[in-house]
């Protein structure tokens, strides 16, 4: 209950303001209101910077490969150890092997099984390393990159397009933004 008046305190509040901002003459409205001219504010779409950057193309591919082809690694061995687990029961069973052969058996499987575990985590710890490092390369450079195309101050403000719904595309400088930041990565390559 507290909650409806006091919305509809604060709605007779704001009501109230607004009459009283109609009765102000326009020239005081103009001294307050700042006017943001459509060259102050610009915006860029990072994930098209990112995906079509030189850096993403030759590192960016190669490393989402090699993690793609690590998870089907693991996947395959994985399947492989249920495999053999199954085969193992399936002769123990049918009563191929004795009890004895079967636990030896079990246990060696379950030693390969930790084995596994244990590669897996430390490929997939180095992997996401590896994926943070790029990631932290690949923001400082769209950032020195925007940095770089508003060196001027021509923008008072440069937003991320994911973030926007409606936009001028006279306000994308997503182009420029791309050209600086394959020129940086170049000069960076090139450096190492």
């Amino acid at each position: 209950m507290k909650k409806i008046l006091f919305a509809a305190l604060l709605a007779a509040v704001c009501l109230s303001a607004c009459k009283e901002g109609e009765k102000k003459e326009s020239s005081e409205a103009a001294e307050t209101t700042t006017v943001i001219e459509g060259g102050d504010i610009a915006y860029v779409n990072t994930d098209k910077v990112f995906t079509e950057s030189e850096m993403y193309k030759s590192e960016g591919v190669a490393l989402k490969d090699k993690t793609e082809k690590a998870q089907k690694s693991w996947d395959k061995k994985a399947q492989d150890l249920q495999y053999q687990a199954a085969q193992l029961q399936e002769k123990y069973q049918k009563g191929l092997i004795t009890t004895r052969d079967a636990q030896a058996q079990q246990e060696a499987l379950e030693k390969k099984a930790a084995s596994h575990q244990t590669a897996v985590q430390k490929e997939a710890q180095t992997l996401d390393e590896e994926n943070f490092v790029f990631s932290n390369r690949m923001n400082d450079l769209l950032l020195r990159s925007v940095q770089a195309v508003n060196a001027d101050k021509k923008y008072k403000m440069v937003i991320n397009a994911s973030a926007l719904l409606d936009a001028e595309q006279a306000l994308d400088i997503t182009d420029q933004v791309l050209a600086k930041f394959n020129e940086l990565y170049a000069a960076e390559k090139k450096s190492k």
